[in-house]
């Protein structure tokens, strides 16, 4: 089996076996949680780290790939090890599975 169908698989059996226990995806599967309000703010829970950060581009990482933030006057308004909340005008959120 290829390494990609493999992470496929597993990441299956995980969606399954969190379903299945009735436990929150994000705590089971590690999976970020955004909370977007209009255009102007966007709360990040469950990242990893900061990979690259402008006034028109930030990209982080997190356990299931990395999001691409695309706006302008985007700033980190501020950052714990686990929660963010990233300001400025948002015009696209990308995610890249890894």
């Amino acid at each position: 089996m290829k390494k990609r169908e493999a992470k496929a698989d597993s990441r299956s059996w995980k969606n399954r076996m969190a379903e299945a226990s009735g436990a929150p995806k994000d705590v089971v599967l590690g999976a970020p949680i955004l909370t977007v309000t209009g255009q102007m703010e966007l709360n990040l829970m469950n990242y990893r780290g900061i990979l690259e950060y402008t006034d028109t581009l930030i990209r982080i990482q997190t356990r299931i790939g990395q999001i691409k933030i695309c706006g302008c006057m985007l700033q980190i308004e501020s950052y714990t090890n686990d929660e963010m909340k990233v300001t400025g005008t948002i015009n696209t959120i990308e995610y890249q599975k890894q």
